[in-house]
C-alpha cells in the first residue's frame, strides 16, 4: 500500500473516526483535526507531485479523499477547500504568492479556502470584477457582488475568490477571510467585504460556510492568482467529472460499516443480505471509478468518453444515498436523533449529491433516480 494512504487509515481509525460526530457540529474540534492532517503534510497534495518523495496521483488522491469521507464528511469536505486552493496556486504564474504560502500550506501554517463554485452561475454572475488601468497597463481590479458561498470561516486566514470580467473570462485573487475595509490612505474609505454569520447546513456545520459582500474592493496584482478564459469552469468540470465521487464512494463504505454494526447487534438476516448486496455494488462501482481514473492518469485509449464518467459519478451519488439510507432504517427510531451516526450519514449523503454540480450532473442524477438510466457501467 503506498505510504500516504497508510497514514491516512492510521489517522482515520485512531483520531478521525471516533470523533466523527463531534467533527460535525464543533468548529474547534474540527480545527483540530485539520490540524491533525497538517502534522503530517496531508494538506497540500494536489499542489505537490509527490509525499515524502513518492509519487502521487489521481487515483491515490481520490482514494485519500475516500479514506477521509468514510471518517469524518466534515474533515474531507473543509480539507477539500484547502486542496483545491493549493493546486491552484501552484499552478499560478504569481511566483511570489506561490512562495509565500505553498510552503506553508502542506502543514497548515497557512490555510485557504476558495469561492468560485458561482462561476457556474454563467448567465447573472454574482461577482464581478473591472480593470483599473491608467491607459497603458491594468493597475488593479475593483470587485463587487455577492458571494454565495465561502466554506471553512474562523479556520481559513484567506481564501481564493473568482470574478467575472466583462469578457466573461474570470480573475482569482487572494482575499482575507474576514471582514474587512480597505483604504486608499488617510480616512478615504475605499472597498468592502462582509462576511455572514456561519449558515446553518444540514450537514457539516463545523466546517462553517458563509456568505459574502464585496463592494468596490480592490485587488492589487499581487494579489492575482491567475485569470482564466471564458468557459474554463465548464471545461474543467467535464474534465473532471470523476473528482466528487471519491466523497460519495467514502460516504456509501461508512453507511455500510454502520449497517454492519447493526448487523452485530440486532442479528436479523435481512440486514446482512443486504449489507452483502450494497457491498458487492459498491465494490463494482468503485473498481471502474479507479479504472477510469488509471486511464487518465496513462492517457490511455481506453479512457471513457464524458457520458460515461457521468454514468459513473451519478452512481457512485446513488450508492452514498442508497446506503446511508440503509443505515437509518435498520437503526430503526433512534436514527431520528440528529447526534445518531446514521442520521449523520444519510446527511452527508445530501451533501455529496449536490457538491460540484453541474447541470449535467444534476440531469443524469435525476434520471437515475427516475430510473432511466443504467446501473452499471462497463469500461
Amino acid at each position: 500500500m503506498h505510504p500516504l494512504l497508510t497514514r491516512t487509515d492510521y489517522l482515520c481509525q485512531t483520531d478521525i473516526g471516533p470523533k466523527a460526530q463531534i467533527l460535525d457540529s464543533n468548529p474547534d474540534a474540527l480545527a483540530q483535526a485539520l490540524a491533525l492532517l497538517g502534522q503530517h503534510d496531508l494538506l497540500a497534495l494536489k499542489a505537490f507531485p509527490s509525499w515524502q518523495g513518492v509519487p502521487i496521483d489521481a487515483l491515490m488522491f481520490a482514494q485519500f479523499q475516500e479514506r477521509l469521507a468514510r471518517s469524518s464528511g466534515a474533515l474531507a469536505f473543509l480539507q477539500t477547500q484547502h486542496q483545491s486552493a493549493g493546486a491552484m496556486l501552484a499552478n499560478s504564474d504569481n511566483r511570489s504568492l506561490q512562495a509565500d504560502y505553498l510552503p506553508k500550506m502542506a502543514n497548515g501554517e497557512a490555510l485557504v479556502g476558495i469561492a468560485f463554485s458561482h462561476l457556474r452561475r454563467v448567465d447573472n454572475p454574482p461577482v464581478t470584477a473591472i480593470a483599473v488601468d491608467d491607459g497603458q497597463k491594468i493597475n488593479s481590479y475593483e470587485l463587487n457582488g455577492y458571494i454565495p458561498w465561502i466554506t471553512g470561516s474562523g479556520i481559513f486566514q484567506d481564501f481564493i475568490l473568482a470574478a467575472t470580467l466583462p469578457d466573461g473570462s474570470a480573475v482569482y485573487g487572494l482575499l482575507p477571510f474576514k471582514s474587512t475595509t480597505q483604504s486608499t490612505g488617510g480616512s478615504l474609505l475605499r472597498g468592502s467585504l462582509l462576511l455572514s454569520e456561519p449558515m446553518q447546513l444540514a450537514a457539516m456545520n463545523a466546517a462553517q460556510t458563509v456568505t459574502g459582500n464585496l463592494n468596490r474592493w480592490i485587488l492589487p496584482p499581487e494579489r492575482v492568482v491567475t485569470i482564466r478564459p471564458a468557459g474554463a469552469m465548464p471545461a474543467s468540470d467535464r474534465a473532471n467529472v470523476l473528482s466528487h465521487s471519491s466523497f460519495a464512494l467514502g460516504c456509501a463504505q461508512a453507511g455500510l460499516d454502520w449497517l454492519l454494526e447493526m448487523q452485530q447487534r440486532k442479528s436479523f438476516l435481512v440486514i446482512g443480505a443486504i449489507h452483502t448486496d450494497l457491498a458487492t455494488e459498491l465494490h463494482t462501482c468503485r473498481a471502474e471509478i479507479e479504472q477510469a481514473l488509471t486511464n487518465q492518469d496513462l492517457k490511455h485509449h481506453l479512457t471513457q468518453n464524458y457520458e460515461a464518467q457521468l454514468s459513473l459519478r451519478v452512481w457512485a451519488i446513488d450508492l452514498a444515498l442508497r446506503c446511508t439510507q440503509a443505515a437509518v432504517v435498520a437503526s430503526s427510531g433512534a436514527a431520528n436523533q440528529s447526534s445518531h451516526p446514521a442520521n449523520r450519514l444519510y446527511r452527508e449523503a445530501l451533501v455529496w449529491s449536490v457538491a460540484g454540480q453541474t447541470p449535467d450532473v444534476l440531469a443524469a442524477a435525476l434520471q437515475r433516480i427516475a430510473g432511466r438510466s443504467t446501473s452499471m457501467v462497463s469500461l
